[in-house]
């Protein structure tokens, strides 16, 4: 097993923060204020702002990082890239009020920034070195004017921040540095509905200049010299019942009500995962490493949710994602971790994974309520209704659910288990598409399709409507014995950017001279890929129910989105902790068989590397996995996993392997 390093501390770290910035506002929940009177108590109240508070911030951040430091250009989505692209992080800090109006108050928060916006990267010159920002925190003042529900503010204080530098010699090298500065800036902050507030804020952030040593590399110093913009848009929860003071005569305001046209949910996950060593007589490009290692994710996610009209709502959710799957996410198919994205990374990143407006058309056959939750605003909708959707989302939002096998935050860690894993849904490296879904409901039968945007070419972060991915499902609702179950078929078909195996094995052949991962790249253009997906759910008794999935596509060209399967049968249980008085735990077990077709194993065992797998061989067998788990809730919204999984022939080579996976999960959700 691999030592602890610098980056297992910082991760810790960063999951110890999220947890902290998440569980407040949990906590908040039980420590809320009194239910007041409506009408006897409105008019004597006002807001105070006086006591602690907890939240988080999104936005958008410029500057430089000095004129020689070939900063690389980070994501702005619908933004020009800059040097720290769309930004966010969280806060916490303390108000007093005194007096009528005056409003003293502290301060501290984190800032992470995007991620590397990868079209603006291939346009740059090539550069010996390459800077970018990792994150800024800051200790400030804040002093302010607070009137009727407003408190415009000045800020200051102290900031500090990290960069580092990519030395391009093809060696990997890194070298960071930490800053320290001040910062000033200026908001305004207003009371929106119960505990929470909404902000805008500018902070100018100057952090002291350091000078990079890169003699080692061959390379003169360079001078990083951050100094930054940054606008945040944030909102705070407001801790316990100082939150309401007494009116003096003449001010009297009503007190704000909850608000059901606007929610906010959080999650924050840390999946640390480790393997001994296993049998590995030979190791390609993308084979899981022999020897052991340790590696972990952490993510850290806001769901807001608005109402905008009678159907009509809007969706937003914001995540800041840290670490590594093992290996940096290669060497087996059937993936063990479902929190691992393809765009790992060393220190937190933040991005905007969903937006997307959504409109229900209610069309009759009685109503049914709609409870609170992420993604999901309380309320009523007609049973028989149409719903469309439009924007960035997963298609694992709306296609291939399962009660007891869909979240690899909350059930089943391995890829092949969570989702029909020949499906080459459309994502990006995170997983998430842009696109349309449409929805016709029934009571007891719905169907649903979707148009979506795909990668610009295998494993790629660039979505692109050169090609598209369809998708269509239909799921049937039943009850067997009065214990109900669902069963969902849905096909689907990508046209994207691959290369077809038969093709490249044949032009290798015909020059041995030829490495065939170049003839690869060099025969892409748009092909299809087609297939289809069986998912069934069935609860047997109380407490208990059963999963099964199988599913295939055509193989004969590259895959495009999500990993190396082409066929896989999957299955497997989960029980709730009633029996045994522990009504929240969870137990799952259950089992995958993933193959390829033979174009896909021919181009593997000649040499070919996937999206996840390549050992530069092949002795072929299919990979054959076991996962069991145990969920134990420690309170309510905050659950720590027990795993192990089991999986023989790693990447399809009986040559390797098997190997076992240790995982622990903590999860965090209001």
């Amino acid at each position: 097993m691999s030592d602890r390093s610098p980056r297992w501390d910082r991760t810790l770290a960063a999951s110890a923060l999220g947890m902290l910035a998440l569980m407040g506002p949990a906590a908040a929940a039980d420590l809320s204020p009194k239910t007041l009177p409506l009408k006897a108590k409105a008019a004597s109240l006002v807001y105070d702002w006086t006591g602690f508070f907890v939240g988080g911030h999104f936005g958008y951040g410029g500057g430089s990082l000095g004129s020689g430091a070939n900063a690389l250009p980070l994501q702005g989505v619908v933004f020009p890239h800059s040097v720290a692209g769309l930004l966010g992080g969280y806060q916490v800090g303390y108000n007093r009020r005194i007096g009528d109006h005056l409003v003293l108050g502290v301060e501290a928060d984190a800032t992470f920034a995007g991620p590397l916006d990868q079209p603006a990267f291939a346009r740059l010159r090539p550069a010996p070195f390459n800077t970018m920002l990792d994150y800024v925190g800051t200790l400030r003042g804040r002093v302010g004017y607070a009137f009727h529900r407003w408190l415009p503010y000045v800020t200051g204080g102290f900031a500090w921040g990290h960069t580092h530098a990519d030395v391009n010699d093809g060696g990997g090298a890194v070298v960071g540095h930490d800053h320290v500065g001040w910062t000033a800036g200026l908001g305004l902050e207003f009371a929106v509905s119960g505990n929470w507030t909404a902000k805008a804020e500018y902070d100018y952030v100057a952090l002291a200049q350091q000078t990079y040593n890169l003699g080692g590399f061959g390379l003169p110093g360079v001078a990083v010299d951050p100094k930054l913009h940054l606008v945040k848009f944030g909102l705070n929860y407001q801790f316990g019942d100082q939150l309401w003071a007494r009116a003096t005569a003449g001010q009297a305001k009503p007190a704000l009500p909850d608000s059901d046209d606007w929610n906010v949910h959080a999650q924050t996950t840390f999946l640390p995962q480790a393997y001994p060593s296993f049998r590995s007589p030979y190791a390609g490009t993308n084979s899981l490493p022999g020897r052991g290692q340790l590696q972990s994710t952490w993510t850290t996610t806001a769901f807001l949710g608005f109402r905008l009209w009678d159907g009509g709502e809007f969706y937003f959710d914001p995540e800041v994602a840290q670490g590594f799957g093992l290996n940096g996410t290669v060497g087996i198919a059937g993936f063990p971790n479902g929190e691992a994205q393809k765009a790992g990374a060393a220190y937190p990143r933040i991005r905007p994974q969903r937006y997307y407006f959504k409109q229900t058309f209610g069309l009759g056959g009685g109503q049914e309520d709609v409870a609170d939750g992420p993604n999901q605003l309380a309320g009523k909708r007609d049973i028989d209704r149409v719903t469309l959707v439009v924007g960035r989302f997963a298609v694992g939002d709306f296609f291939d659910n399962n009660s007891y096998a869909h979240d690899p935050r909350a059930d089943f860690m391995n890829w092949a288990l969570w989702g029909s894993t020949a499906y080459d849904f459309p994502a990006d490296l995170p997983g998430y598409t842009n696109g349309a879904m449409i929805e016709l409901n029934r009571k007891d039968w719905a169907i649903r399709a979707a148009v979506l945007q795909v990668p610009s070419q295998p494993n790629s972060d660039i979505l692109t409507f050169k090609g598209e991915g369809t998708v269509v499902e239909f799921e049937e609702r039943h009850t067997i014995f009065d214990q109900p179950g669902k069963l969902r078929l849905g096909v689907f078909g990508n046209q994207g950017v691959t290369g077809n195996y038969r093709q490249a094995l044949g032009i290798a052949a015909a020059d041995p001279s030829l490495d065939i991962n170049d003839v690869m790249a060099s025969i892409r253009h748009v092909n299809p890929k087609y297939g289809f997906y069986a998912n069934l759910e069935q609860q047997v008794a109380t407490d208990v129910g059963v999963f099964a999935r199988a599913s295939w596509n055509n193989g004969q060209t590259e895959i495009l989105s999500f990993t190396d399967i082409d066929r896989s049968l999957s299955g497997g249980v989960s029980i709730k902790g009633g029996r045994w008085g522990r009504p929240d735990d969870t137990i799952g077990i259950g089992g995958a068989i993933n193959g390829l077709s033979a174009a896909h194993r021919d181009f593997l065992a000649a040499g070919g590397t996937g999206l996840l797998i390549g050992d530069g061989r092949l002795n072929y067998q299919p990979e054959q996995i076991v996962e069991a788990y145990y969920a134990y809730q420690l309170r309510k919204g905050v659950t720590l996993t027990a795993d192990y999984q089991f999986i023989a022939n790693p990447a399809y080579n009986a040559d390797r392997g098997p190997v076992s996976i240790f995982s622990g999960r903590l999860h965090g959700e209001f």
